[in-house]
């Protein structure tokens, strides 16, 4: 992997379903399952996660799991859903602490400008696309989102800057309007909480953190 992207996920949270077989890579079978994780405001991220095997039998509906991984992005191209699909690929699992946790590291490069807007109430939020490299020349497309004068601050890069952060990874539900009728969907991206050492602008500036609602 290029010495400028990173991808580090640490996640622990409540099982919420059973594994179930997902795909077969290379004659490797994996499974997904969904993990609960309370933000400290009280809302719940329900994160999609994705297992081989060997780490199937860990994942049990009710109980704790925590895991390190990498946020993981594959094109759904059968017409239905999102169009990108997210999930946490577990590299290797750890013993629960009873806290839970939800964060990533990442490291990559924009590969489109940001998108900068504002609420109705005047609050600032920038959404980003992040290319992350992963092993054989394949790479990782990331949705991020930054609020407030982080947004602001990342709304003046560019298609090409390199941008290293520290986050959490969110789900989000939002309406569809198709032409059978509105379908409620969930979308899943990072939440932005600060720059780190490695950005260029973390470099020259120092730490810039943002927040963003729970």
């Amino acid at each position: 992997m290029n010495d400028i992207h990173r991808n580090e996920a640490e996640l622990e949270g409540l099982v919420q379903t059973p594994p179930a077989y997902s795909h077969e890579n290379h004659g490797k079978p994996f499974y997904r399952c969904l993990l609960e994780v309370p933000r400290l405001s009280g809302q719940v991220d329900l994160l999609p996660l994705l297992l081989p095997e060997e780490l199937r039998s860990a994942a049990v509906p009710g109980e704790r799991l925590r895991l390190q991984g990498q946020l993981r992005s594959y094109n759904n191209r059968g017409g239905q859903g999102s169009r990108l699909v997210l999930s946490t690929h577990a590299l290797a699992l750890s013993p629960p602490t009873g806290e839970n946790r939800n964060r990533i590291l990442l490291q990559g490069v924009l590969c489109k400008d940001p998108t900068y807007r504002r609420t109705p109430l005047g609050r600032s939020i920038c959404d980003l696309m992040l290319a992350v490299s992963r092993r054989y020349g394949r790479a990782d497309y990331l949705p991020l989102i930054a609020w407030g004068q982080l947004a602001s601050d990342l709304s003046q890069r560019r298609t090409g800057d390199i941008l290293a952060l520290e986050g959490r990874i969110q789900s989000r539900l939002y309406t569809k309007r198709l032409e059978t009728g509105p379908e409620q969907r969930t979308a899943y991206e990072v939440s932005v909480m600060h720059l780190i050492p490695g950005d260029p602008a973390w470099e020259e500036d120092g730490p810039s953190d943002g927040a963003s609602p729970t």
